[in-house]
């Protein structure tokens, strides 16, 4: 019965605009009106990561909740852990509307936001006031018309440390002109030391972007590595539109979503063999085995964001339920041991 309302909500909120259905799906959310199976675990999904401890390897990506309004009832859902955000140190509109669209034929979607968000007083205000539960981690950003980005990350970097489990510096986003440009060897060394300089004892996470050569790769594996960075995010949306069927394919903008598959994990994999960070595999999973394929492509854990959009949040269940199948049916006893194991599939 309760998939059945899930179906057919979806497909109401499909008829209306992409942005104000996620408004709705945000207040849905805080009304309680969403699956609550709390975090689903099992002695084979229970993991760590950076300290960390997950009942299971499947987090939620930054976006969905920017403004971290609906944390609570997001933890209920069967995640392992949150991120929410990006936060940035001033309230920001974001770029014009229309800025999201679904890609219904490719099981996408893409976004041209531009760090919208009720500023990081807004949301560390809630932070600080969440229950405790999963891990909760908080998306870095950048003003719009900073002059100094990489001082806005330490800014938010500062203000957050003693409210959330982890905090991701995110220099990967194609939505903020020139935001990628901090991804360079120089740039992202001197970024991540003034973050790291004031994250006190919170993990730093960083987030990059699957449009990288394989000589940029390195570079971050490089930077990273010297500036103490606990796990590294593969990877946030594309520019690519390789292969799409959707009238909505020209679109200015990041594209997520089933069409992100490959090439985020062939960045994954190949990420895996330069580096001993943990890695958390993004973009393009859609269904259990999609997690398994991160994981044993190199990933520790696994975020979704476009799936549920498509799925619903009793997606959540079903690829942590799945997960745990796929793990026992290869005998692994436990997430740890599966990683990486079919690494050379992607390279």
């Amino acid at each position: 019965m309760k998939r059945t309302l899930e179906a057919l909500g979806l497909t109401a909120l499909h008829r209306i605009d992409p942005e104000a259905a996620h408004g709705l799906a945000i207040r849905a959310l805080k009304a309680g009106l969403a699956p609550a199976p709390g975090p689903v675990t099992s002695p084979r999904l229970r993991t760590q990561v950076a300290g960390l401890d997950l009942p299971n390897p499947v987090g939620l990506a930054a976006g969905f909740d920017k403004n971290a309004e609906a944390v609570w009832p997001l933890s209920q859902a069967g995640f392992g852990f949150l991120e929410v955000g990006a936060a940035t140190p001033q309230p920001q509109p974001g770029n014009d509307k229309p800025r999201l669209f679904r890609l219904t034929e490719d099981c996408a979607a893409i976004n041209r936001f531009g760090f919208n968000n009720q500023g990081m007083d807004a949301i560390i205000a809630r932070l600080s006031h969440r229950s405790k539960g999963i891990p909760v981690g908080l998306n870095l950003g950048a003003n719009k018309t900073s002059p100094d980005r990489a001082a806005d990350f330490a800014r938010v970097m500062e203000a957050a440390r003693d409210h959330v489990d982890f905090a991701t510096v995110n220099v990967s986003s194609p939505n903020t002109e020139k935001l990628r440009d901090l991804q360079g060897k120089a740039a992202l060394a001197g970024l991540l030391g003034g973050v790291m300089e004031v994250r006190g004892d919170t993990p730093v996470f960083l987030k990059i972007s699957p449009d990288l050569s394989p000589a940029e790769i390195e570079d971050i594996a490089e930077v990273a590595g010297s500036a103490g960075v606990a796990a590294i995010i593969a990877t946030n949306t594309t520019l690519s539109r390789d292969g799409l069927r959707s009238p909505h394919a020209h679109q200015a903008g990041g594209l997520s979503g089933a069409p992100l598959m490959d090439r985020s994990t062939n960045v994954l994999a190949h990420l895996s063999t330069l580096t001993d960070i943990p890695l958390i595999g993004v973009g393009g999973i859609c269904t259990a085995q999609d997690a398994y394929d991160k994981i044993t492509a190199g990933a520790s854990a696994v975020q979704l964001y476009t799936a549920l959009v498509y799925g619903g949040l009793s997606l959540v269940r079903d690829i942590v339920d799945g997960l745990d199948r796929l793990l026992a049916r290869d005998g692994f006893d436990s997430v740890a041991k599966a990683v990486g194991t079919n690494r050379e599939a992607w390279l």
